[in-house]
């Protein structure tokens, strides 16, 4: 197959229809609460002193009350995330990115009627159901992105996936501004938009096939398969990759199924389970969520006004949207290692300097505009490699049989850092201040090092070369 060859409007079609519907919801749920964070507060105040008749309303109790209104979104995402090879199994990848709808409208209809029932309880329930959504999604999407791309556009084809989370929390901070959505009448709106991708998902993945090697190799449905290949490749010449798919199946069915105790205990599994899990905690234990969620309290350290510090926000949020976008073309030139390699190791230097401004940053302005270029440089090496290659590198170190468990592990284990992450940073702020961000250049430090001992390049290999590989290196 030529280069130019494998990618047509069909399979950008079936690109959009997988990742716009799902890591949409990903993006904008992690980033749509934090705008209107004030304007909810006070509801939740008003709530509450209408149901106790108490105007003195405890103001630790509300921000209890909004806390875990964010965070259940991670819990719904743990859970999301462990039930992906199960759902991926039983209903197919595109099956299940369809069924997954129901919790986006269930969750729509809960967060836009939360206002007008008072009820903060809905908004609870809503967050926790799209949070299961976005974890199935997180395993679902990059599974059947790599399953339909071509070998050489795979690494291309799974950066999509990061690709629309970094624009949808772009989306969601332009939405949250005080002059559209971020308004006391109109938070309601904001959070239900979600439901507007899930719509478009219900109407475009329909049109696709489902993911040719799940038919093969799923369901042993060869003529489905072969359809479905060439639909996708826009063309009848699918011999080869057939070929390829054909020996993966055949070396399958000499192979029981994978079960979850085995990813544990074969030694074939475990190690290529132990990297696409540590890259997962490696990508949220890197501080962007920290960064993000810090970026605007930077912003007005460096004496910016609340307005300027939340248009100096979406300016970061562009800047991540478009590295992405670099990495999406550098992911097959470069390589998958050589990008994580470069992101951690210049998020690790680039924190130890933050760390160092922060601690000045009111001796002189210069500082404090210093902090926020190291801000804006943080997420650029972020968006290089570690924020879109974790997720789709599980799908590339495990074959057709052990790829649905593993992606169930790996995602878990991500939402359950970022869940982690999400309670722990702001204590750790309040005690530590600036200095918190010490923290990040150890843990970047070992992951720096993990990833240049541990990480395969699979760049442009087949399952059966990549399986080879942890069979004759060092990786016993």
């Amino acid at each position: 197959m030529g280069q130019a060859k494998g990618f047509n409007g069909r399979l950008a079609f079936a690109i959009a229809a997988a990742a716009l519907g799902s890591s949409f919801q990903h993006g904008y749920n992690t980033g749509v609460v934090n705008a209107p964070q004030k304007l909810i507060e006070d509801w939740i105040t008003s709530v509450e002193a209408n149901r106790t008749g108490d105007p003195n309303v405890n103001q630790g109790k509300v921000t209890m009350i909004w806390s875990i209104a964010v965070s259940i979104f991670c819990v719904g995402g743990m859970i999301g995330g462990s039930i992906t090879g199960l759902v991926a199994d039983r209903f197919g990848r595109k099956g299940g990115l369809l069924l997954n709808n129901v919790f986006v409208i269930l969750s729509a209809i809960l967060q836009g009627a939360s206002k007008s029932a008072g009820s903060y309880e809905m908004i609870i329930l809503g967050r926790f159901l799209i949070g299961i959504n976005s974890g199935l999604n997180a395993g679902l999407a990059p599974m059947y992105l790599a399953e339909i791309s071509p070998i050489h556009l795979r690494g291309a084809v799974g950066t999509v996936y990061q690709l629309v989370i970094t624009i949808s929390i772009l989306v969601s901070q332009i939405l949250g501004l005080g002059s559209l959505l971020g308004t006391e009448d109109k938070w309601p709106v904001l959070l239900a938009i979600t439901v507007v991708p899930g719509i478009f998902q219900l109407v475009t993945l329909p049109l696709c096939p489902e993911s040719p090697k799940y038919l093969l190799l799923g369901r042993g449905q060869e003529a489905e398969a072969n359809s479905a290949l060439q639909w996708l490749r826009g063309t009848i010449e699918v011999h080869d990759e057939m070929d390829e798919m054909t020996n993966e199946y055949e070396s399958m069915k000499r192979l029981p199924k994978v079960t979850m105790k085995e990813m544990f205990t074969n030694q074939l599994l475990r190690v290529p389970l132990f990297i696409a899990m540590m890259v997962m905690i490696c990508q949220q234990l890197s501080g962007i969520n920290a960064v993000m969620f810090f970026s605007t309290k930077i912003f007005k350290l460096a004496n910016l006004n609340d307005e300027e510090a939340q248009y100096a926000t979406l300016g970061m949020g562009a800047m991540n949207v478009f590295m992405t976008l670099v990495s999406l073309v550098l992911v097959e030139r470069a390589g998958r290692k050589t990008l994580l390699l470069i992101g951690f190791s210049g998020m690790c230097i680039d924190t130890a300097l933050l760390t160092i401004a922060l601690a000045y940053v009111n001796s002189a302005a210069w500082v404090s505009h210093i902090s926020i270029v190291l801000v804006i440089v943080f997420v650029i090496m972020f968006a290089v490699g570690p924020g879109s290659i974790p997720w789709f590198l599980v799908s590339e170190l495990f074959n057709q049989s052990a790829r649905p468990a593993a992606t169930s592990l790996a995602v878990g284990v991500n939402w359950t850092a970022n869940f982690i992450v999400g309670l722990g940073f702001l204590p750790l702020q309040e005690a530590m201040g600036g200095y918190v961000f010490i923290i990040f250049t150890v843990l970047l430090a070992l992951f720096v090092a993990f990833v240049y001992y541990k990480v395969p390049e699979t760049k442009n290999k087949t399952m059966e070369e990549i399986s080879a590989m942890f069979r004759q290196r060092s990786y016993q």
